[in-house]
């Protein structure tokens, strides 16, 4: 498994949000350091990519209620080996979501993101390491819901902060302004 390009793409995004520097440094250290760090059975945590995806008016988000973590989160998942994390988060979108008009709006980082995952049966408390692209998708395209959610729905931006107000949720919200 190579991480070079990931590395790159990290560099890219640091230069373009230098002030996420602490996040930047301590995903590039991890992925350095750990060559397993894309196989979720990694226990001390491992790369996870998401979808930020936006209808085509650019003024609602799609997101998932977790089953596992009970709250509405933006798709994604691990990454299963895949060094391409582009192709990570669009294939966890579509798998997730249903939704097969999933198309990135870009090759490059849209946002970072380092949260912990409490221990489960499966696994102990671990760290995901998420690296997030920016996806746009036709809303009135039916949705599935898969085993992993409660449901999957279409919010304006502007209520995004009522059903999760995390500063990871509502820093994607800003950078779509």
């Amino acid at each position: 498994m190579t991480h070079t390009h990931l590395l790159a793409q990290l560099e890219v995004y640091f230069e373009k949000h230098p002030s996420e520097k602490q996040n930047v440094e301590e995903i590039k250290h991890f992925v350095q350091h750990h060559p397993d760090c894309l196989l979720p059975s990694y226990k001390p945590g491992h790369i996870t990519g998401s979808a930020w995806i936006l209808n085509s008016q650019k003024n609602k988000a799609i997101l998932t209620h977790h089953r596992k973590l009970n709250t509405w989160i933006q798709l994604g998942g691990h990454a299963d080996g895949e060094a391409v994390i582009l192709s990570v988060a669009h294939r966890e979108a579509t798998e997730e979501s249903g939704l097969q008009s999933v198309r990135p709006l870009s090759k490059e980082i849209f946002d970072i993101d380092i949260h912990t995952i409490p221990e489960n049966k499966s696994m102990p408390e671990h760290l995901h390491y998420d690296i997030r692209f920016l996806f746009e998708a036709d809303e009135h395209e039916p949705i599935s819901v898969s085993d992993e959610s409660f449901d999957v729905a279409w919010f304006p931006l502007h209520q995004i902060q009522e059903i999760n107000s995390a500063e990871s949720i509502f820093r994607m919200v800003r950078k779509c302004r």
